[in-house]
């Protein structure tokens, strides 16, 4: 090869590799993994500050409070802080709504929360359609207050909501009835499956309306009635297909990933394997 053919080789290949190199990557992955306290919350109970340490240690970046103990607001930012955390969620009681929700507000902005989340409706507000109707009514009213404080507010499903009353699903009538630019959701991506229903159908259905996810896996269940306990499992240890579940995270909206177990054996075991699986996963 002479001089003049080995400068355009060499140039040639130069340049078609820098253009490979600004190609956009086809390949997605989990930006920040978070996780739901509620997973530890028997080690935060005895051991608030040693625990958010070793979940800061394990590598997680954010977390998501299911509840003080005892402590409060000011003092709990100054250990995530101490840890390198974030607090980007927090669940609070849905009865907070009538009882105590400029509290609720001001605890929030302490701990730097950008989303407030309602986690569960007890069976005496939600007897019949009307009765979800009327909790939808109350969701709009807190997600109002919390927009005018700059927050965010979300419902977190469970698999109740799944169960037909008088032929629709509560989940649905809920959706339909409460204000899309104000009312978000935290899709339970374990407790929506457990409930017989796909997320990809929710996502298309509802673009850009799940900024949060609850991620914990489960095998197959062998019969219907099973309980919920024995086939939830470490993500990456079941049968929920995580890959295409997340290749939609654009379409869903999605902004935070919280890992949870809702019994786990050894939690902090746990709460690693999760964590290490859903690092490496690619979609």
């Amino acid at each position: 090869m002479d001089r003049r053919d080995f400068v355009f080789a060499t140039t040639t290949a130069a340049l078609a590799a820098a253009h490979v190199s600004r190609l956009p990557s086809l390949v997605s992955r989990i930006p920040r993994v978070g996780l739901q306290l509620y997973t530890v919350r028997n080690l935060m109970q005895k051991d608030m500050a040693g625990t958010l340490s070793a979940v800061a240690k394990i590598g997680y970046q954010e977390v998501e409070f299911a509840g003080f103990f005892d402590k409060t607001p000011a003092d709990i930012r100054a250990m995530l802080e101490t840890n390198g955390l974030a607090a980007p969620s927090g669940h609070v009681p849905f009865e907070a709504i009538d009882t105590g929700w400029d509290q609720v507000i001001e605890a929030a902005h302490t701990l730097g929360h950008r989303y407030v989340c309602v986690a569960w409706i007890d069976a005496k507000y939600r007897p019949d359609l009307d009765g979800w109707k009327r909790v939808a009514d109350k969701l709009n009213h807190a997600a109002e207050a919390c927009s005018k404080s700059n927050l965010t507010f979300a419902f977190h499903n469970h698999s109740y909501e799944f169960v037909p009353l008088a032929g629709q699903l509560p989940y649905d009538v809920l959706l339909a009835a409460t204000d899309p630019a104000l009312v978000k959701l935290e899709m339970d991506l374990f407790w929506l499956t457990f409930g017989g229903q796909d997320p990809l159908a929710y996502f298309a259905k509802y673009p850009g309306r799940f900024p949060l996810v609850h991620v914990k896996d489960m095998v197959a269940k062998p019969r219907p009635d099973i309980a919920a306990d024995s086939v939830m499992r470490d993500v990456g240890k079941g049968s929920i297909d995580w890959k295409r579940i997340f290749a939609q995270s654009a379409q869903a909206g999605i902004k935070h990933y919280f890992v949870e177990h809702d019994s786990p054996g050894d939690a902090l075991a746990s709460v690693k394997a999760s964590y290490e699986y859903l690092r490496a996963l690619e979609f």
